[in-house]
């Protein structure tokens, strides 16, 4: 099975076909692994102006690196550090227009000026985190939150 997205520019297009991606790619898949991943590559695919999107996964008090599409990353983040710990430790999403003005933003890649992350929830306990950066400035907007906040809330439906 092939699969070939492409994605609108315009909000509310956008929003809808980033989430009917991820469902159709995940239908059928019970693998949280798999089924991270393939989302992972869908969003970057949405996205991009994005030089890494993963899932970090709430683990033994700590979030510890999940699938994932760019360079290797940090493995483990302690709640309430960086912007990933931001995220987690609030359960809110967390946008920063410029992650070297966030005290104690973590630069798993030098390169990252950017970044979101959204808090994914099973239950109303912390799951795990979408943490995505870009090379620029300001990439992310507040649109682009809701639209990732809608599709946390389709990753949600299967883990």
């Amino acid at each position: 099975m092939s699969f070939n997205f492409t994605f609108s520019t315009e909000k509310s297009a956008k929003e809808k076909e980033l989430v009917s991606a991820i469902e159709a790619i995940s239908l059928g898949e019970n693998d949280l692994i798999a089924n991270l991943s393939n989302a992972s590559a869908v969003i970057k695919l949405a996205y991009e102006g994005t030089n890494w999107v993963g899932f970090y996964l709430f683990k033994e008090n700590m979030l510890v690196l999940g699938p994932f599409q760019g360079k290797p990353a940090c493995i483990r983040i302690p709640l309430n550090k960086g912007v990933c710990g931001a995220a987690a430790s609030k359960k809110e999403t967390v946008l920063v227009p410029d992650v070297h003005k966030f005290p104690g933003h973590i630069a798993c890649d030098s390169a990252s000026r950017s970044e979101i992350v959204i808090p994914i929830l099973k239950d109303g306990k912390l799951f795990g985190v979408l943490d995505m950066d870009s090379p620029e400035l300001e990439y992310f907007k507040e649109s682009d939150r809701e639209i990732l906040e809608s599709t946390v809330k389709a990753i949600e439906k299967f883990i």
